[in-house]
């Protein structure tokens, strides 16, 4: 009994290890392409389960296509909806292993293996090597699930087993709870149908048992979706809960029909091939509930919305101002292109200002804002420089032309801003984990340079946005005062560390401080220099 238990736990592991290997060779052979084709997606519904199938079909892991959509709507390139169209198409293109594996190819194993080796190692086109390790993979995952056949072909002489699987068809939540957990434990929902197919193919259960633990792989493998959002803002969040509802519902609603679902599998597939039935109710209940639910998806996004009520803000990682049909008018592009570059530098300064709060006194969701939002500001200033640049391909007055280039300068001022923010923020974070202490006095000299690099930014941005020289000039003076209040705690810190007031960890931290808050002042200066004119 043991050999036979060893031999199914081997078969599982051929059969995942077979199916990475195919996925890996898949996805090399497509290129490096499939993130950006979803950073492109537009709000057509439609448009996003296409693009979820096909991803997840060449990825052969509805995984890997969550955990990047979640990624994207974290970063805030993807739309609750669009992400929601997306993940109902990786539901369907994860059916693809197994409408793949119930093929009876078990007299092809060894050829399949031999072919995809050979040329995996003689092929001297990269491309040529990926199929090859396609058809490896391919070959390696069904022999996996022959070895898996045979492990439990010994099962049928148990009647406690087999009473216990016949009861999934009289007892379906039963059998749903079962592929939760199945999947859950393997963390791969082709694997949990794979085994399906294998016990079905020793006649170990019926389709009308099979269905419920199919139904039930499809609600464990939304812990994929979750345990990708749990560090994520609250719209990734709600991807996560929405592929949980959608899988739930979708369950529930299955179950319920239970029979006709039967008759519909059973007319759709050949007679007596088991495997092939199960193969095509998988990908029959995800096909079917996902047209169930597009008719109602606006509805479905504020269930959702409800069920996870957001309490705090999104910050879009794409521009929310420019309009490129606005090009063709450059007084009017010019005016967006300021907004958004104010909008820009209000989002590094906000980082600056949550990196020095958490600098005097340690808070880790600041810490996490600041290095969660930072590539917000670099993917902005892209943005922004790309629309300048198309700009610059109008004619331009003068005036106009000296502001278009001021505000070039300025946006890699800000983004410098960024940078800083997210180097205060990891080093306060330093400081609390190290341990390191400073004097009250070097704290009050912290909070007051502070104060003043806040200022300084602010009145900047101020007169950027109003292309006010009177601000500016304002701002520069805080500037000043920035610089010559640094040299002074620096001299003051000096003393401290002479007269040993202060440990030496703690001072080599002062003087990195310093730094790095002179820079963001010598950047507020530069943005006001562009507004003077004096760039």
């Amino acid at each position: 009994m043991l050999a036979y238990f060893l031999g199914f736990l081997g078969g599982i592991a051929l059969f995942l290890y077979g199916m990475q290997l195919m996925g890996d060779g898949l996805q090399k052979a497509a290129g490096s392409k499939l993130q950006g084709i979803l950073e492109k997606m537009t709000g057509v519904l439609a448009l996003g389960v296409l693009l979820g199938a096909v991803v997840t079909a060449v990825l052969q892991a509805s995984g890997a296509t969550t955990v990047m959509t979640v990624g994207l709507v974290n970063a805030g390139l993807l739309t609750l909806k669009q992400a929601f169209g997306i993940i109902m198409g990786a539901n369907i293109g994860t059916t693809m292993t197994a409408q793949l594996i119930a093929f009876k190819l078990s007299d092809y194993i060894t050829i399949l293996i031999f072919v995809g080796f050979l040329i995996q190692l003689l092929a001297k086109r990269r491309r040529s090597k990926y199929l090859g390790q396609v058809m490896l993979g391919f070959g390696i995952l069904m022999l996996g699930m022959d070895m898996m056949g045979k492990a439990v072909l010994p099962l049928r002489g148990y009647p406690g087993f087999v009473d216990f699987i016949s009861s999934f068809s009289d007892n379906p939540v039963l059998g749903v709870a079962i592929g939760i957990v199945m999947t859950v434990l393997i963390q791969s929902s082709s694997a949990t149908i794979g085994i399906l197919i294998a016990m079905a193919g020793q006649g170990l259960i019926p389709l009308e048992g099979a269905i419920p633990v199919l139904l039930g792989d499809n609600i464990g493998t939304c812990i994929t979706a979750i345990l990708a959002s749990l560090r994520a803002n609250v719209t990734a969040k709600r991807v996560g809960l929405a592929h949980v509802m959608f899988n739930v519902i979708g369950s529930i609603i299955f179950v319920t029909f239970m029979s006709l679902f039967v008759k519909l599998v059973l007319a759709i597939s050949p007679e007596g091939d088991i495997a092939r039935q199960i193969a095509n109710a998988h990908t029959a209940f995800n096909v079917i509930n996902t047209l169930l639910f597009m008719p109602f998806a606006n509805y479905f996004i504020r269930f959702i919305e409800k069920l996870l009520p957001d309490k705090g803000e999104i910050i879009s990682r794409r521009p929310i101002y420019l309009d490129k049909a606005m090009l063709k008018t450059p007084s009017i592009a010019m005016s967006l292109a300021v907004k958004e570059v104010v909008r820009m530098g209000n989002l590094a300064r906000k980082n600056i200002g949550m990196a020095l709060e958490s600098i005097g006194q340690f808070d880790e969701s600041k810490v996490k804002y600041v290095l969660e939002h930072e590539p917000v500001v670099d993917a902005l200033e892209t943005d922004i420089t790309c629309y300048l640049t198309e700009m610059s391909e109008s004619q331009m007055s003068e005036d106009l032309s000296t502001r278009h280039t001021g505000l070039l300068h300025a946006c890699n001022d800000i983004e410098r801003i960024g940078d800083h923010a997210e180097t205060l923020a990891k080093k306060s974070r330093t400081i609390f984990e190290d341990e390191v202490n400073f004097s009250d006095e070097a704290k009050a000299e912290l909070k007051h340079l502070s104060d003043l690099v806040m200022d300084a930014s602010g009145k900047a941005l101020e007169a950027l946005e109003k292309n006010d020289k009177n601000i500016a000039a304002e701002a520069i003076t805080l500037c000043r005062q920035v610089k010559a209040y640094q040299k002074e705690v620096r001299k003051n810190h000096i003393v401290r560390l002479n007269e040993k007031r202060c440990e030496p960890m703690a001072g080599f931290v002062m003087l990195e401080l310093l730094i790095n808050m002179k820079r963001v002042s010598d950047h507020s200066k530069n943005i006001s220099q562009i507004v003077q004119g004096t760039f």
